[in-house]
């Protein structure tokens, strides 16, 4: 089984270039996705999460209010990093034990097939050198703002400070096997994945 990490910054398409390796018949997985769960109630990590940033974080439900701990952990302020750096070491070791799970049964019943993590800290982490290929997906900055605002219903400064805390998408781009740019359309964005798809499959015919 070929294994790819997928990764990008803040809203530069990712999940779109991640969608459509999907539908070429990839098995996606989102690091996102399993870093929710392993923060919600009765989630491997909820408990730590919680007592780590205060009963300030939750909803009257009990549910951590996500908007809210990213405004501790990507604040502009400089205790912010290390509030961060805190907040992904209470998840990211569950986010990879997930995904080496979901992996390994992918690969037991398709040991041909190709899977994909989709990951926005890839690099940063240096993860990427997990995976036997890594495409980058990049956009204009300008582009990432306009699209976070829009999909999240953030602010400017919102954005902004996310951004600081992520590699520069240029910087991304010196560690990837792949690039696609998701800055036109979206069609021309899923050309541009059937080709990388493609030549996946020839690594991994």
């Amino acid at each position: 089984m070929l294994h790819v990490g997928l990764t990008g910054g803040l809203a530069s398409g990712k999940s779109l270039v991640g969608r459509s390796l999907a539908d070429l018949g990839c098995f996606l997985i989102q690091a996102d996705e399993l870093g929710h769960q392993v923060i919600d109630q009765g989630g491997e990590t909820y408990e730590a999460v919680v007592a780590t940033f205060g009963k300030e974080i939750l909803d009257p439900d009990g549910t951590i209010n996500r908007r809210r701990l990213a405004a501790i952990v990507f604040a502009d302020h400089p205790d912010a990093p290390q509030q961060l750096a805190k907040l992904n070491a209470l998840v990211h070791p569950h986010v990879k034990m997930r995904e080496q799970s979901l992996r390994d049964a992918f690969a037991e019943q398709h040991p041909d097939g190709v899977a994909v993590t989709e990951a926005a800290i890839l690099v940063e982490t240096g993860s990427y050198k997990d995976y036997d290929r890594l495409i980058v997906a990049v956009c204009r900055p300008e582009q990432q703002i306009a699209r976070a605002m829009e999909r999240d219903g953030l602010s400017r400064e919102e954005v902004l400070n996310r951004l600081r805390r992520q590699m520069p998408l240029e910087d991304k781009v010196k560690y990837a096997d792949f690039v696609i740019d998701t800055s036109g359309s979206k069609e021309n964005t899923v050309v541009q994945t059937r080709a990388v798809y493609e030549a996946l499959r020839r690594l991994n015919p």
